[in-house]
């Protein structure tokens, strides 16, 4: 059939693309139903701000994903030889999105528009067309070179699947040319991988006005208040904790965002289902959609405490009180150092150092460089040992006795990790932590969880080796010592020294 056979008022709009989004296709709704697709705000905002490369952090239920699949099916409809791809989370999403995003739309697209734009062949989850263009889903697309390409929950797989994260990067996104399009779209999990990084530094870019060429990303928030749908009306304002007035005025204040009493009300209605999952799954801000909980983080209940306790802010040094450090020493890796005062049974935590590369002198000159009087220095259990793999002839404590530092400990290893991580959740609620010196610690805590057992789909019960895992273990390195090695002064701790251990050299 060629367009002459086709209805008028078709071929008339055909060559705008904005018309065909908002009469062409059809689309299931959250019930199931069968309605005309009709760009909702979110999605209105996102195609109007387009740009080459697109990270889209979102909070939950704006249909980026179905607005994508049905902008690309799009784009290969009405052009000849274009490929189109789309990677999905899952094996169960890649079913979904074809099925029920992609094939429907184009089931149902007017009987004289498929006649026109017939299907080649389907091959799997590939819908082919008679005009040389495709669109696919899977799980990973190396081969082939794509002008559209849509990453799905990036932030999860990179959380989950590292390694997937990773061929996608090398893999997919090379498949995509200068001058095409690629979008990824992921509510926040975790500080860490190539989402976080690549929204940061796209943040960046956003926040100083930089002008974008071809491969730069450009970051698309969409907060939980920009849906209109997210408004609970009810007779009376909701009664407001201290903390939520808090809250509320900050993003006013801080961020611009006015909330009326029904996006309010929604807000403190869904807090109380979600918990701490709500900034992950509704966040306000880009920042905010970061520091939320990470599924399977170890510490994500005594860190909410922290924040709730506005422990997490400005420690001062107090020159009356010494500083003790506890270590995690790399040997050919990164080396981290947590700096601590006790003041009664509060433990501050002022600073922190991270270096990678370094032998244990920089380390020594950086310590006494500090202008900290220094008290016990904590050292992980394989300090006082001997490698007998290489000729070293001094272990690590004896070198760093030699260097310069006194009062060096070596924490005996607990019988296995878990009994450590429970010290650090026993001594984290006694914490105030500088927020400034201390920033990339605090990220690790948070950050430091479970790896996830693939093969099993659950998470295992050893602990994820990214870059959280040395400043954590430094922590626990602290918490370990201040535990075994400490007479703890105060009502409840009874002056007791726990688990007194040798290994004290002045």
């Amino acid at each position: 059939m060629s367009r002459k056979q086709l209805p008028a008022d078709l071929v008339a709009n055909f060559g705008d693309r904005w018309w065909r989004l908002n009469n062409l296709y059809w689309i299931r709704d959250e019930k199931g139903n069968k309605i005309k697709f009709k760009p909702n705000h979110v999605q209105t905002l996102l195609y109007l701000a387009f740009w080459y490369l697109n990270l889209i952090l979102k909070s939950r239920q704006h249909g980026v994903t179905t607005f994508i699949c049905i902008l690309y099916l799009d784009a290969c409809l009405f052009n000849s030889n274009v490929a189109a791809g789309i990677i999905a989370h899952t094996l169960g999403d890649v079913e979904e999105i074809f099925d029920n995003k992609i094939k429907f739309a184009y089931d149902n697209l007017p009987e004289q528009l498929k006649a026109a734009l017939p299907t080649d062949k389907e091959t799997g989850k590939v819908l082919k067309l008679a005009n040389g263009s495709s669109i696919r889903v899977g799980v990973s697309l190396r081969s082939g070179t794509f002008q559209y390409l849509h990453v799905t929950e990036f932030g999860k797989v990179c959380a989950q699947y590292p390694k997937k994260a990773q061929e996608i990067v090398t893999g997919a996104l090379n498949t995509v040319h200068v001058g095409q399009y690629i979008t990824i779209e992921s509510t926040a999990e975790g500080r860490s991988g190539y989402f976080y990084d690549y929204c940061m530094t796209a943040l960046k870019k956003l926040q100083e006005g930089a002008q974008l060429n071809k491969l730069d990303f450009k970051l698309h928030f969409f907060g939980w208040w920009q849906d209109p749908r997210n408004r609970l009306d009810q007779e009376h304002p909701p009664v407001l904790t201290k903390e939520l007035q808090e809250y509320f005025v900050d993003l006013r204040l801080k961020h611009g965002i006015e909330l009326d009493d029904a996006q309010i009300a929604w807000y403190v209605a869904k807090k109380h289902t979600m918990g701490d999952d709500m900034f992950r799954e509704h966040p306000s801000t880009p920042e905010e959609a970061f520091h939320a909980a990470i599924h399977g983080a170890y510490y994500v209940q005594q860190m909410a405490k922290l924040r709730g306790g506005k422990r997490l802010g400005v420690v001062a040094y107090d020159p009356r009180l010494p500083v003790d450090t506890g270590w995690d020493l790399g040997m050919n890796d990164t080396t981290c150092i947590v700096f601590r005062q006790r003041f009664g049974t509060e433990n501050r935590i002022i600073d922190y150092l991270e270096n990678c590369g370094e032998v244990l002198g920089f380390y020594v000159r950086e310590l006494l460089a500090k202008p900290y009087v220094y008290g016990t220095h904590y050292l992980p259990h394989d300090s006082s040992v001997r490698s007998l793999a290489s000729d070293e002839v001094e272990t690590r404590e004896e070198k760093l006795r030699k260097l310069g530092l006194r009062n060096l400990v070596t924490v005996e290893r607990t019988k296995n990790i878990e009994d450590g991580i429970d010290e650090v959740r026993g001594f984290l609620p006694s914490c105030w932590i500088d927020e400034a010196n201390c920033n990339r610690l605090i990220a690790a805590l948070d950050e430091y969880r479970k790896a996830w057992n693939e093969k099993m789909g659950v998470y295992a019960s050893y602990p994820l080796h990214n870059w959280a895992s040395n400043p954590a273990d430094a922590f626990r390195t602290l918490a370990c010592g201040v535990d075994s090695y400490e007479v703890v002064s105060g009502a409840n701790s009874g002056n007791r020294r726990s688990r007194v251990r040798g290994g004290m050299s002045a």
